[in-house]
C-alpha cells in the first residue's frame, strides 16, 4: 500500500470554521477505506507572526496508506471536504491542499522548517512544490497551498506534544461553552506535569471563546496522558466528535533563528542577544519597552499588557544588563520603529547596580554638599570639608539571571512553557486503539 501525506491549509476565517474540525471529518470518512494511519493527524504551527494568519495559523497533515486503487477516490474525497467545510465567502480564506506519495524529500523538510520563523510567498511554495513532484490545489488565491507543504514536510522528530481536542454538535456553535470549570481545575491536578497549560490561576484556558466548533482541546505529552485528561473533564452538552493530534505545540519550533540585530527582517520569529543599552519606559497602555544592542545595532524590545507580571521582570533591566530575546520581528510604522515583541526573555549576565552619593559627615552623620568643583565636600550642619569624592553604593537587584516565560494565557501556541524546558518526545511506534471518535 502507497504511503501519502495529505496537507491542508486556510479553511477557516474570524467567522468561525475550523481547519482541525475538517480534519476530524475526513479521518472518521477515511476510516471506512481501507486505509492505515502511519501517525496521529499532525497539527503544525507555523510562523506565528505572519500578518495573514487567522488565530494559532495551524495547518494538518495526515500521513496513512492506501490501496493503489483508492487513492484518486482519497484525492476526491479530501477536495470535496475541503470545498464544502472552508468559509469561501470571506477574503482572506484562501484554502490549499498537497498531496504526496512515498518519503518526505529532504527539500519539503527544509521549506517546513523555514515556515516555521519567515514568511514564504506562494510563488516559493509553487517552486518547490514543482521540484518536489507535490500535486498541489489552491481554491481562490491558493495562500493556503505554503501551510498545505509545510504540513507535509513537518515529520515532527525532534519533539513533539499532543492534543485531544473535542467538537461541538451544530445547534450549539456561538452559545456560552458549558463545560464544569471545578472538573477542568481537578483534571490539572490530577494529571500534573503530563498536561500542560489548561488553566491560569481562575482562568481556564482548554475553551476558545470564539464561534468555531471546538469545545475543548487538551494538550499532554502522550496520547494517553490526554485520553485520560479528557475523561475527567465534565460537560454539559453532546461532543460530536473528538480526535488526538501531534503537534509542534508547546516545543518552541518557531525559535530556532539567532541573528545580529541588522539582520532582523519583519514577521520573523528571532533569538537575538544584546545588552540593554538604557532603562526600560512604561509607555500607555502599560506596555514596557526595552532598547537593546549588539555590534550591528540597537532595536527596541517589547512586554506588552497581555503578559501581566512578566513585563514588570523586563522593567527591572538597567543598562549593561546583557539579555537574549525571544520573539517576533514587528515591521516599524508612523508611530514606532522596528520593534521585537517579546516572547521569552533570558537574563544572561546582571550588570551591577550603582548609586554614587555623597559622604556623610564624620561629625554629624549629616548628607554633605559639594564645596565646588576639585574642592570635596561640605557640612552646612558643623561646617566639617573633607577633600574625597562620591561615595559608590550598590544595590541589590530585584531579579536573577535565568529564563521568564509569560503566563500561559499570554503564551503563543508554540510556546515551550517552564513545565516542558526538559522535556522531548519522540515520533510514536504505533498509535494507541483508541484515538478518535467516531
Amino acid at each position: 500500500m502507497p504511503l501519502i501525506h495529505i496537507g491542508f491549509d486556510d479553511t477557516d476565517s474570524p467567522k468561525g470554521g475550523c481547519t482541525t474540525y475538517l480534519c476530524a471529518v475526513l479521518v472518521e470518512k477515511l476510516s471506512r477505506f481501507n486505509v492505515e494511519f502511519k501517525d496521529y493527524p499532525l497539527l503544525v504551527r507555523l510562523n506565528p507572526n505572519v500578518p495573514f494568519r487567522t488565530r494559532g495559523n495551524g495547518c494538518i497533515c495526515l500521513r496513512l496508506r492506501v490501496d493503489e486503487e483508492d487513492i484518486e477516490k482519497v484525492k476526491s474525497l479530501v477536495l470535496e471536504e475541503v470545498e464544502n467545510f472552508s468559509d469561501l465567502s470571506f477574503s482572506g480564506t484562501n484554502p490549499g491542499v498537497a498531496y504526496f506519495v512515498g518519503q518526505v524529500p529532504v527539500k519539503l523538510r527544509r521549506f517546513s522548517e523555514k515556515a516555521l520563523y519567515d514568511m514564504i510567498s506562494l510563488e516559493e511554495a509553487r517552486r518547490v512544490a514543482e521540484k518536489c513532484g507535490v500535486e498541489v490545489h489552491a481554491f481562490k488565491k491558493g495562500r493556503g497551498i505554503i501551510g498545505a507543504l509545510a504540513a507535509v514536510g513537518a515529520l515532527l522528530e525532534d519533539d513533539s506534544t499532543y492534543e485531544l481536542i473535542a467538537y461541538r454538535t451544530r445547534e450549539n456553535r456561538g452559545k456560552p461553552r458549558r463545560v464544569d470549570p471545578g472538573s477542568v481545575r481537578e483534571m490539572d491536578r490530577l494529571t500534573g506535569h503530563r498536561t500542560f497549560n489548561n488553566i491560569d490561576g481562575e482562568r481556564i484556558l482548554i475553551t476558545p471563546h470564539g464561534p468555531d466548533p471546538v469545545l475543548y482541546g487538551i494538550r499532554g505529552e502522550t496520547p494517553e496522558d490526554v485520553l485520560y485528561a479528557h475523561t475527567l473533564v465534565r460537560v454539559y452538552e453532546p461532543i460530536e466528535r473528538w480526535v488526538i493530534f501531534r503537534s509542534n505545540q508547546g516545543t518552541d519550533a518557531h525559535l530556532r533563528l539567532k541573528l545580529k540585530i541588522a539582520e532582523l527582517r519583519p514577521y520573523m520569529s528571532v533569538i537575538v542577544e544584546g545588552k540593554v543599552t538604557c532603562n526600560p519606559t512604561i509607555i500607555p497602555g502599560g506596555h514596557v519597552i526595552v532598547k537593546i544592542g549588539d555590534e550591528t545595532g540597537e532595536i527596541d524590545c517589547a512586554a506588552y499588557e497581555p503578559t501581566k507580571a512578566f513585563r514588570w521582570i523586563v522593567s527591572k533591566l538597567i543598562p549593561g544588563d546583557v539579555v537574549r530575546v525571544y520573539g517576533g520581528v514587528r515591521p516599524p510604522s508612523s508611530k514606532h520603529p522596528k520593534t521585537v515583541n517579546i516572547e521569552k526573555l533570558e537574563v544572561i549576565k546582571l550588570s551591577p547596580l550603582i548609586k554614587w552619593e555623597n559622604p556623610l559627615c564624620p561629625n554629624c552623620g549629616k548628607r554633605m554638599t559639594s564645596a565646588g568643583r576639585g574642592k570635596g565636600f561640605k557640612c552646612k550642619r558643623c561646617g566639617k570639608r573633607l577633600l574625597t569624592g562620591k561615595r559608590a553604593v550598590h544595590f541589590a537587584r530585584n531579579i536573577k539571571e535565568g529564563l521568564y516565560i509569560p503566563p500561559p494565557q499570554a503564551q503563543r501556541h508554540l510556546t515551550r512553557p517552564y513545565e516542558r524546558l526538559n522535556t522531548r518526545n519522540k515520533p510514536p511506534i504505533k498509535l494507541v486503539p483508541l484515538w478518535h471518535f467516531p
